[in-house]
């Protein structure tokens, strides 16, 4: 079935774990074996040949540096500037992989719609690109609000304003506290330019003050459910009904601590901890049970989000497998419309809204 996939860090793999992506995803694992500078390493899920297998043809795709205060401890850059610069070699990876026929970037409904017809179409046996919409996950790099005009011009479409800890514009996981002007101002740009908001990762504070200043489109292209695994970085049933009521759609993610609870960084594995394909689709139902459809979730895995198998669902060896949750689904109970809208539907209804 095709798929999109609404949160794939496939820039930083490429450049900060050195991960030729184009690879098989065995000779990738193979040239990590004993190494150990990530805890990740020769774990990996992810490379455009999986995706090809998986027909996961439509991938949002991240550009993502965080600035980082002299007291912040989180591992960062020490400009905005550096930042900046770090997301402008990401975006020199993805323009290459399209100059190679890897990858294809999808920044508006025209191209939307002629990306989907090569990728349903009847021209099986060809290497088809990868399509992907480009998004920034935390906005610190923003120099200031006026680069949010060049990243437009580049195919920037959505914006996360926070990721973890302090930001500049807005307070993210583990952290808290309202936005101040700086951030009001990046959400009113964002709206004129047609942005959308992924409200992914803002701390509760932020969550709500966007919601009550952005009236553009709104997503959460990764995010579980506090309900089941309680931690701030997942959203409260109050939340998912906000994002529910803005018409948004919520993508499941794959890293397995916010699957199950309990996790334990280190000591826990997928596979005695429980963490599977089947148990992420508890929070995709209960997302479901609030909205009382299935038309605000879709899948956001996060695979390859700086872990790996080892912190995956345990039924899932490369991202191709998310080609079992149909199946899952069905054994649920869901109807083969709603299938289809999980695993694109959702998400395609939401960006032709947004790009019309």
């Amino acid at each position: 079935m095709f798929t999109i996939d609404a949160h794939l860090d496939l820039s930083m793999n490429a450049l900060e774990w050195n991960r030729d992506l184009r690879l098989p995803i065995t000779d990738i694992r193979g040239r990590e074996q004993g190494k150990t500078d990530k805890p990740d390493r020769g774990q990996g899920t992810v490379c455009l040949p999986e995706l090809r297998k998986g027909n996961i043809g439509l991938v949002v795709a991240t550009q993502i540096a965080r600035y980082v205060a002299p007291d912040n401890k989180l591992p960062g850059w020490n400009s905005p500037e550096q930042a900046w610069a770090q997301t402008q070699g990401q975006l020199a990876w993805y323009k290459l992989m399209e100059q190679e026929g890897e990858m294809r970037q999808i920044a508006d409904l025209p191209g939307l719609e002629d990306h989907l017809s090569t990728w349903t179409g009847s021209n099986h046996g060809t290497k088809k690109a990868i399509g992907y919409i480009l998004s920034l996950e935390g906005a610190d790099s923003m120099v200031d609000t006026g680069f949010l005009e060049r990243a437009w011009r580049y195919g920037l479409r959505a914006i996360g304003p926070a990721h973890y800890g302090p930001g500049r514009y807005a307070n993210g996981t583990d952290s808290s506290g309202e936005m101040g002007p700086n951030g009001l101002e990046l959400l009113k740009k964002m709206e004129g330019l047609g942005f959308i908001l992924d409200a992914t990762h803002l701390c509760d504070e932020a969550f709500w003050q966007a919601l009550d200043h952005f009236s553009g489109p709104v997503w959460a292209s990764h995010n579980n459910c506090r309900a089941l695994v309680n931690h701030n970085r997942q959203y409260s049933d109050e939340q998912i009904k906000a994002l529910i009521q803005r018409g948004a759609v919520i993508g499941a993610a794959c890293d397995a601590w916010m699957i199950v609870p309990g996790w334990i960084r280190g000591k826990s594995t997928p596979l005695a901890s429980g963490a599977n394909l089947d148990r992420l689709l508890d929070h995709m139902d209960h997302i479901c049970q609030l909205a009382g459809n299935a038309h605000h979730i879709g899948i956001g895995s996060d695979l390859d989000g700086a872990f790996g198998k080892e912190q995956s669902p345990a039924d899932l060896e490369t991202i191709a497998d998310l080609q079992k949750i149909p199946q899952l689904l069905s054994q649920r109970g869901y109807k083969e419309e709603d299938i289809n809208n999980v695993m694109h539907g959702n998400w395609l209804r939401f960006l032709r809204r947004a790009w019309q």
